[in-house]
């Protein structure tokens, strides 16, 4: 006779194929409890079309077990057959002493079907019927959280922290941080990651604490955070850059280099750690490094449109024509929109005397800078160059209707007369 230790065999043996083989037979003669303990199990390591089979068994034989339906239903929903699972759970009776459970299993459907309303209704129902229930506020807090009303969710969490609630597994104090950071409210979330820090060290909490000293300018506690982070946990990587940009915040730009080069050294495939590389070191004054740094986030991502703006910006800048065509003309090949780096593309092709690809780059950026008067002097100046007075007019009366107080459109609009 098939016994569950030939089951849990055939699980560690890794044989899906005699999991199921020996389940139909065993299922046919053993014992109820220990059936429904092995249900459990299989969920637990991943075995969730297997348990859900025991399940199924049991509900045939106890078919009026409603813990059986929403264990089911739970099940049901993890492998996303959620119709089955809403048919099983709808078998329940509201007087039912399970009922507030197949709520809370309804709204988790709903919220993953992203029917909130629906979902929080559930959860009204349900606090209405066990008002004293910490669980269900704290679900609904999560489904707030989860519909972006921040402030309302941190409210319920507040309360729970006020009336000394303990959940089990839950941290009021981390949730109340991590529910503040959502919403953006980081002087609120900073002293709730410190209070935690105070009884355990963690390395999301310590990373949570940094993220929420940075935003509200506390860049040597972000910095401190960091490095503690860090010491614990090298590998998290995340850690690097924003050590950085504390570091760089607190115009400490050597220090700053330093960190993001310790980073690359941990994370050698990260093109935000090149990036950042790359402008400080662009700032610091070391122009081959930073080209060398901004080339490396661009090799990671041929299409990282933040690294090669600010490369085409520094060739631009030092009139490093050739360098910046190189660079455009390998990018803009795509039929990506690359916009914003055609105006430095047009000036550098006038600079290199090459006007019929100005030109033409020229007239592909004026859709996007007809309203930067900077752009259009320029685009104005190259068709004047060019003898199209025409075009060149049309742009100047552009320019005065920007920029009426000055005179020097309309002083250019009166040479045209």
């Amino acid at each position: 006779m098939t016994s569950i230790k030939d089951i849990q065999k055939a699980v560690e043996q890794g044989d899906p194929d005699s999991v199921n083989a020996l389940l139909e037979p065993y299922l046919l003669n053993g014992d109820p409890d220990e059936q429904y303990d092995l249900s459990e199990w299989l969920a637990d390591i991943g075995y969730v079309e297997e348990a859900i089979k025991v399940l199924e068994h049991l509900q045939y034989v106890f078919p009026e077990e409603s813990q059986l339906k929403v264990d089911r239903a739970n099940l049901l929903i993890e492998v996303d057959r959620e119709d089955e699972a809403l048919n099983t759970l709808m078998e329940i009776p509201k007087g039912d002493e399970l009922y507030p459970q197949v709520l809370v299993t309804l709204a988790d459907l709903f919220q993953l079907q992203g029917l909130l309303e629906a979902a929080e209704s559930r959860l009204n129902e349900a606090i209405e019927l066990l008002p004293d229930e910490p669980l269900l506020y704290q679900a609904k807090a999560e489904l707030l959280l989860d519909s972006g009303r921040y402030l309302e969710s941190a409210k319920i969490y507040q309360d729970l922290k006020e009336q000394q609630v303990v959940i089990e597994g839950v941290n009021l104090s981390e949730r109340l941080a991590e529910v503040y950071s959502a919403g953006a409210a980081y002087e609120e979330a900073l002293p709730y990651y410190e209070e935690v820090l105070k009884d355990q060290i963690q390395p999301d909490v310590l990373y949570g604490a940094a993220f929420a000293a940075f935003q509200t300018r506390q860049y040597e506690l972000a910095v401190r955070r960091l490095n503690e982070l860090i010491e614990i946990d090298p590998d998290y990587f995340s850690a690097y850059l924003l050590r950085a940009q504390s570091l760089n915040m607190a115009e400490d730009y050597e220090a700053a280099y330093s960190a993001i080069l310790e980073g690359i050294t941990r994370d050698e495939f990260d093109k935000e750690l090149y990036l950042f590389a790359g402008k400080l070191a662009l700032k610091l004054g070391k122009a081959q490094e930073g080209v060398d740094q901004l080339r490396q986030a661009i090799a990671l991502d041929p299409e990282y449109m933040e690294a090669i703006y600010t490369l085409v910006s520094y060739f631009h800048a030092e009139e490093m024509d050739e360098d910046l065509l190189e660079l455009a003309e390998s990018v803009v090949a795509n039929e990506d929109d690359w916009a914003g780096i055609y105006p430095m593309i047009a000036e550098a092709y006038e600079r290199t005397e090459q006007f019929q690809k100005a030109a033409v780059y020229f007239e592909k950026a004026y859709p996007a800078f007809r309203d930067d008067s900077n752009f259009l002097e320029k685009y104005a100046r190259f068709l004047i160059e060019e003898g199209n007075r025409e075009k060149a007019l049309e742009i100047i009366k552009e320019l005065q209707v920007l920029e009426p107080e000055n005179p020097d459109w309309f002083d250019w609009q009166q040479s045209f007369e």
